[in-house]
C-alpha cells in the first residue's frame, strides 16, 4: 500500500509560526497609539471605535486611502524600513487634512514574499510613530505572505485612514475667491510620489548606487531618496481651528498642476510664481539627466511644496506670524483670479 503524500502550509512557503511571531510584535506596537476610544484589541475581525471626540453639529468622516509607491524600493535597497511606514501614515493624513478632517484610526496592509519579523516590525514600527504624532490609533491591519507573487525581499505596503469634521468646518473649495493667496509649505523632496521615474533616471540612465554620494546632494542618493513625506497636521491644525484657511491642496503625484485645480470652485484660476520659494536640489540632479523640461517636471513632482495653502488677503499676514512662531517658512506662491480651473504659471 503506497503512503499518503502529505503537504503542510509551510511546503506552499506560508510560515504560520514566523507569521505569528510578527504579528506579536505588531500587536506591541499597535497597542501604544491606542486612544481612549478604541474598544478592541488588535487580532479582531474588526477593529472596534467608539466616537467619542468633542460633539460636532454635523460630523461627517472623511476617509482616504494611499500607498508610498515604488519608493519601496528605495527601502528594499537599503535595508531602512521604519521611515516608509511613518511616509504613508502621513501621505493619509495630509489627504483628509486638506478637507479640514482630523484622524480618528488608521489600518494597514503589509504584503510580502516572505514574513520576516525583523523587517516587519520595523515598517509597523514606522507606522505607529507616524500615528501616535498624528494623535490617531493604528487600529488594526494585515499581513499576508504570498510566495511566488512578491520578489524574495520585497513587500508591499497601503494605508487607510478615517478622520472627523464637522460639516461647518468642511473645506470643500466653496470658499476660495479671486484675490485670495496661494502660500506653500516646503516638502523635503520627492515625499511618496515620481519614484518610477526618478529610478529610471538614477540608476539606470545615470548608473547610480544608492550609496552615491553626488556633489549637488548633502547626502548620499539612498538618504536622498528616503527624506521623509511630510506631516503638516501640527502645523495647520491651529489654522483650520481659526478659520484661517479658504482651502488647502496636498501636492502629490501631479505637483501644483494637476493638485491645485481639484480645490478650485468654478470661475477661478490659480497663478503661481516660479521659483518664489526654494527646490531641493534633488530635482534639479534628475531635470538635469532626463532633460525634462519645466511643465513635465512640474507636472511629475512637487518641485519642493508639499502643502498649498489658499488664504484670504486679510489673514496672510497672521498665518505667516502663526507659522514663523514654529519657525516654519511659509512662501507667497501665487494668487487666484478669475478664469478656468486650471494653473497658470509665470515667471
Amino acid at each position: 500500500m503506497t503512503a499518503k503524500t502529505v503537504f503542510a502550509y509551510r511546503d506552499a512557503g506560508v510560515d504560520i509560526d514566523r507569521a505569528d511571531a510578527a504579528k506579536k510584535r505588531i500587536k506591541a506596537l499597535a497597542r501604544r497609539t491606542f486612544t481612549p476610544e478604541v474598544v478592541s484589541e488588535i487580532g479582531a475581525f474588526g477593529g472596534l471605535f467608539r466616537l467619542e471626540r468633542e460633539p460636532a453639529a454635523r460630523p461627517i468622516l472623511v476617509s482616504s486611502v494611499d500607498g508610498v509607491g515604488t519608493k519601496l524600493k528605495i527601502a528594499f535597497a537599503t535595508g531602512v524600513h521604519h521611515t516608509v511606514g511613518r511616509d504613508l501614515v502621513a501621505h493619509c493624513v495630509n489627504d483628509i487634512l486638506v478637507q479640514g478632517a482630523l484622524p480618528l484610526f488608521f489600518m494597514d496592509y503589509i504584503a510580502t514574499h516572505r514574513m520576516e519579523p525583523e523587517v516587519i516590525a520595523r515598517v509597523v514600527e514606522g507606522i505607529a510613530t507616524g500615528c501616535r504624532e498624528s494623535g490617531c490609533a493604528l487600529l488594526g491591519g494585515e499581513t499576508a505572505e504570498m510566495p511566488g507573487f512578491y520578489s524574495q525581499g520585497e513587500y508591499d505596503l497601503a494605508g487607510f485612514i478615517v478622520g472627523l469634521v464637522d460639516q461647518s468646518q468642511l473645506l470643500d473649495g466653496q470658499r476660495i475667491r479671486p484675490g485670495d493667496a496661494i502660500l506653500g509649505l516646503a516638502s523635503t523632496g520627492l515625499h511618496t510620489n515620481g519614484y518610477s521615474l526618478a529610478r529610471k533616471l538614477l540608476f539606470e540612465v545615470g548608473g547610480y548606487e544608492v550609496g552615491a554620494r553626488l556633489p549637488q546632494l548633502p547626502y548620499s542618493l539612498g538618504e536622498a531618496l528616503l527624506q521623509p513625506h511630510r506631516n503638516y497636521l501640527s502645523l495647520l491644525k491651529p489654522l483650520l481651528e481659526r478659520g484661517w484657511l479658504n482651502g488647502l491642496a496636498h501636492i502629490t503625484g501631479g505637483g501644483l498642476t494637476d493638485n491645485l485645480p481639484r480645490i478650485l470652485p468654478a470661475g477661478c484660476s490659480a497663478h503661481v510664481q516660479l521659483k518664489s520659494w526654494p527646490e531641493p536640489p534633488i530635482f534639479g540632479v534628475l531635470q538635469e539627466l532626463g532633460r525634462i523640461d519645466e511643465a513635465e517636471m512640474l507636472r511629475t513632482f512637487n518641485m519642493g511644496i508639499g502643502m498649498a495653502l489658499v488664504v484670504s488677503a486679510g489673514d496672510v499676514a497672521k498665518v505667516e506670524q502663526h507659522l514663523a512662531r514654529s519657525r516654519e517658512p511659509l512662501y507667497r506662491i501665487g494668487e487666484i483670479r478669475t478664469g478656468k480651473r486650471r494653473v497658470y504659471f509665470r515667471r
